[in-house]
């Protein structure tokens, strides 16, 4: 089955009894029992739902894992797959995070005593070199957040393989439309699905999908234990969500890649961060591994103050904190994303008061061009 046709047709489809082509919101909390522990397959909905359900087989199908876990969000993702490690236990983390996702380790998580260390994983030696007699897991983001940074995953996976690891990979921006973690090693795959893969600013997630029978009896423990579940409303917009992402996707590419273009000509604008580049560092590793550079862009400005002008004047590109909607958002991430990282951290990483991340939607390019040009020279 081929992508376009596995997010249609793939996980649970419809409903048996009723013949409903959409599957059904199983709007409940608890489920009657024939006896004590005869239940139908769900007693309890923090545990188990039907449309919840449904999502995991999708995510778990078109990411080519072993199971499928749908959360509140992709922080509660990723607290919870971190949480299946124990006191004491170092994971290392690519530099160039979230700033959320940077946040959450930091100062939340490790206060309950996990370790972490954050390296540039784009350069394998660096890996390698952080590597500890308690080190767990690798976690990596490919293209990361802002910078656009990639890590060779087969590479990383080999590490991960030959230390005993387990290898993460978050995989918000790419999407499983343009790349698939799991082919090339990674043994747990992260999205915030709230981003891409719901598509339309409607809906908060997070997925995560695993490779084997014991990650999912862990995650699943957590997830069960935890709480941080996606509700059944959710669930099926987020369906809804995935049944576009491949169309949505392919626009989103044209679209940026024109848009790349239209920067390229502009003096005002250095360092243009976007896989698709020949020139981007990573970029013959992205192709390899992805079947897409993606829609996410970031370039320099030369100020906070530029920056600020910008935001301020455009019309058709939505100031917001997010990403991978149908219309287009515009952030300054040194003020929004990754306010929550120190100010000589950011500067340490490439994160400039001046750069500007921008995430391409599916206005006519044309006027998204008009409209930054303005602002950028108003």
């Amino acid at each position: 089955m081929r992508k376009k046709t596995q997010l249609i047709h793939g996980g649970i489809t419809g409903d048996e009894k009723t013949g409903a082509v959409s599957v059904p919101i199983y709007q409940v909390s608890t489920y009657e029992q024939d006896g004590v522990g005869q239940h139908k397959g769900y007693e309890y909905s923090r545990t188990g739902n039907p449309t919840r359900f449904a999502l995991e087989e999708l995510i778990k199908e078109i990411e080519g894992g072993y199971a499928g876990f749908a959360f509140g969000s992709g922080m509660a993702a990723i607290t919870a797959v971190l949480m299946t490690y124990n006191q004491g236990d170092h994971v290392i983390f690519t530099d160039d995070v979230y700033g959320g996702t940077y946040r959450m380790i930091s100062k939340v998580i490790n206060r309950f005593g996990l370790e972490s260390s954050f390296v540039d994983t784009s350069h394998v030696e660096s890996i390698e070199a952080a590597i500890t007699d308690r080190t767990r897991a690798i976690y990596v983001e490919t293209p990361t957040n802002p910078l656009l940074k990639i890590t060779d995953m087969k590479k990383v996976s080999d590490i991960a393989k030959d230390k005993g690891l387990s290898f993460i990979v978050d995989n918000t921006f790419s999407t499983p439309y343009w790349q698939n973690p799991i082919d090339f090693g990674a043994d747990i795959v992260i999205h915030s699905a709230t981003k891409y893969l719901g598509g339309h600013s409607d809906v908060v997630a997070g997925l995560v999908v695993v490779n084997s029978e014991q990650l999912a009896e862990d995650v699943h423990f957590v997830l069960n234990s935890t709480g941080g579940i996606l509700g059944p409303q959710d669930s099926w917009l987020l369906m809804r969500g995935i049944k576009t992402l491949g169309i949505r996707m392919e626009e989103i590419e044209t679209n940026t890649r024109d848009f790349v273009e239209f920067l390229q000509e502009l003096p005002e604008v250095t360092n243009i961060y976007y896989p698709g580049l020949d020139s981007h560092k990573g970029h013959d590793i992205h192709k390899t591994q992805a079947r897409g550079h993606g829609g996410m862009i970031s370039f320099d400005v030369g100020s906070g103050e530029k920056a600020d002008q910008v935001l301020r004047n455009v019309k058709y590109f939505t100031l917001a904190e997010s990403l991978g909607a149908v219309e287009s958002l515009i952030s300054v991430p040194a003020k929004m994303t990754h306010a929550s990282i120190p100010a000589d951290r950011r500067r340490e990483l490439g994160i400039s008061d001046g750069l500007v991340r921008v995430s391409i939607g599916l206005e006519d390019i044309e006027d998204l061009k008009e409209d930054f040009l303005e602002a950028l020279r108003k």
